[in-house]
């Protein structure tokens, strides 16, 4: 075979068939999949469904505790967690660009392989596509996931209230700032990587915990800033956060403070936020704290009633000054 993807590994021939039987299938091998059909037949599912996509496009796609094959399991498997959802299947679907180097791509597969596994998530289905030179850049990976919900669990905005506490598992900015290093050549401490990570299990042992959580969202593309201001909006009720008690690596400070960034739009990777009724709180963090992902969980904030839509941020000198939704993109191809 090539050592690089030509337009042939698209066209649906013997190259294709040998990309799927010596590079691809090695990778994600299993019973499902083996049967290489244009579907695949899922059984043993109960229950209530949840049905998950994305697409993922970071540049670069290597970096300080990922790449790109990496964060695609992940982050599909983190969607579903914060349904509520136990993940059980995956799809892949790899779109190449000619002339990529066939070891990369045996690489990121090996990754995706290695994260599925260790999730206990079988990749079941796909597809691979190739297109010109300078159509695409490098490899684009889309995924599906289909998860079963977790029985009495009921994982919606329309039930965060006043009162209720916001919680988060771990520092934040990680993942943006490890790809930023990445992207601009930037030497950070090896203590500075992505938090990409699989957070079905933490989830588990919060909801075991208390299965009353009314919502969680992971914090990707717009940070604490987007995710917030989304709930703050979908439930008609203000977020204040405290800025004391916000878990911040001080060299992601430092990376913010250099490059003029404000931490609450980073994306993360393996971060959940948790809308926790006030007397539940101590339990769910009892059960994030024993988690290798919650060591660092914290309360972070408060639901409160006013303004309504809105979200705040009591600082360290004592003001408060409102968190808004970012505008426009401030780290594009972030994941």
């Amino acid at each position: 075979m090539n050592d690089k993807i030509t337009l042939a590994h698209g066209a649906g021939g013997k190259l294709s068939q040998k990309l799927m039987r010596d590079v691809i299938l090695p990778a994600f091998d299993n019973e499902i999949l083996r049967e290489l059909h244009d579907g695949a037949v899922l059984d043993r599912l109960e229950g209530r469904l949840v049905f998950t996509t994305d697409s993922y496009v970071a540049k670069p796609i290597f970096f300080a505790g990922g790449d790109i094959g990496k964060l695609a399991i992940t982050g599909t498997i983190n969607d579903l967690a914060m349904s509520g959802a136990m993940p059980k299947y995956i799809s892949v679907g790899l779109i190449l660009e000619e002339g990529f180097e066939l070891e990369t791509l045996k690489k990121i597969l090996e990754s995706m392989s290695k994260a599925a596994k260790e999730a206990g998530v079988p990749i079941v289905t796909g597809d691979t596509k190739v297109v010109g030179h300078g159509q695409c850049d490098g490899i684009f990976i889309n995924t599906a996931g289909v998860g079963e919900m977790i029985e009495g669990v009921n994982i919606t905005v329309k039930n965060v209230l006043p009162t209720m506490k916001i919680l988060i598992n771990g520092t934040i900015g990680d993942h943006a700032t490890a790809i930023i290093a990445g992207r601009h050549g930037l030497t950070l401490p090896d203590s500075v990587t992505s938090d990409c990570a699989p957070l079905h299990d933490l989830v588990r042992a919060m909801l075991e915990a208390e299965p009353g959580i009314v919502m969680m969202r992971d914090p990707t593309r717009g940070g604490l800033a987007s995710t917030l201001n989304e709930i703050a909006q979908a439930a008609n009720v203000g977020i204040m956060l405290d800025e004391n008690k916000l878990p911040i690596r001080n060299e992601v400070k430092g990376v913010c403070q250099l490059l003029g960034f404000d931490v609450l739009e980073l994306a993360n990777e393996g971060k959940v936020l948790a809308v926790v009724p006030m007397g539940s709180v101590a339990r769910v963090l009892s059960a994030m704290r024993k988690h290798k992902l919650g060591r660092q969980a914290a309360v972070i904030g408060d639901v409160v009633r006013e303004p309504r839509g809105k979200v705040g941020l009591r600082t360290v000198i004592g003001t408060t000054r409102a968190v808004d939704m970012p505008v426009g993109v401030i780290v594009p191809r972030i994941c």
